[in-house]
């Protein structure tokens, strides 16, 4: 479902609302192949969340990466769905349980290929593999990343720690995109679903706002904004969900604040597009002027030619 709302919901391409929440994530997990530690995973993608964008923007026999792929949630519902799948992610222990996740899909019948790696491939070792431009859709969560001791003193002193946490987030998905990319096929799709997360203060962090900066500034085109729903939908009423943990931490909240803290409802998804050849050739070129100050301007004048 697909509406226009006004300029104070989103300004820019159209808002669409995902039902992924008719079944709550822990029952999700166990009607999966997945094994108990996903659980464990706490900034995972709910498998209906991946599997919806899975088969909205790719056809059986594509190809799906996840940068970040943690527990591997996206790895498997891309299997599943009869898709090949490329999980990055640089943590231990949750390539582990990624690698077994692949193991259990594969062993539940899934016949695609697909493979966990601790770090991109460089642009070498994608084309001696035949990755290069192959890849369909980049499907990846935003992680927050791990709060240093300077984050909690600032927090409690001032707030201040909002935005630092904010850019490193922006930093590290930057990075990821960029290193990624090249993995895509030109017109190809790259959708990064951004968890309400809130500091240990209760500050909301704007994260779809970062999201899109970032997908900008390494080239991609910003199509779509979409909310995909956490809880069920009985009619017209939204039935939220949470865990007893999620529970613990608004009541944390909710002391800290001294009023009441809503309950997440429901997690963004922002939608990007790898520009296609002729885009793409105009954005390698080197833009006019000393140097590059502003390339969310160039995306976007591409964006608008590229339409016309």
């Amino acid at each position: 479902m697909t509406r226009l709302f006004s300029p104070l919901c989103w300004v820019g391409p159209p808002l669409s609302v995902w039902t992924t929440g008719q079944h709550n994530v822990h029952l999700q997990l166990t009607q999966g192949p997945y094994i108990p530690a996903t659980a464990g995973d706490a900034a995972r993608i709910p498998p209906a969340i991946a599997a919806y964008a899975i088969a909205a923007y790719t056809r059986p026999g594509g190809t799906v990466v996840d940068p970040d792929c943690g527990a591997g949630t996206v790895l498997v519902e891309a299997l599943r769905a009869g898709r090949h799948a490329i999980g990055i992610t640089g943590h231990h222990p949750w390539r582990l349980i990624a690698r077994a996740n692949v193991t259990a899909a594969k062993r539940d019948g899934a016949g695609s290929e697909g493979t966990v790696l601790d770090t991109p491939p460089d642009a070498g070792a994608m084309r001696r593999a035949g990755l290069a431009g192959r890849s369909d859709l980049l499907l990846t969560t935003w992680r927050p990343p791990p709060r240093s001791h300077a984050h909690r003193a600032n927090e409690l002193e001032g707030g201040t720690g909002t935005n630092a946490e904010e850019g490193a987030a922006t930093d590290r998905l930057h990075a990821l995109l960029a290193r990624c990319q090249p993995l895509l096929r030109p017109g190809s799709h790259v959708i990064v679903v951004a968890p309400r997360h809130r500091t240990s203060r209760g500050a909301l962090l704007d994260l779809p706002e970062h999201v899109v900066r970032a997908g900008r500034t390494v080239g991609l085109l910003p199509v779509e904004r979409c909310v995909a729903l956490l809880g069920e939908l009985r009619g017209s009423r939204l039935v939220a969900r949470a865990s007893m943990a999620r529970r613990r931490a608004v009541a944390r909240h909710e002391r800290i604040l001294g009023k009441p803290v809503m309950l997440p409802a429901h997690q963004d998804v922002l939608i990007f597009q790898t520009p296609r050849q002729a885009a793409a050739a105009e954005l390698s070129a080197p833009p006019p002027g000393p140097s590059p100050l502003h390339p969310p301007d160039r995306v976007l004048v591409s964006w608008r030619r590229a339409a016309a």
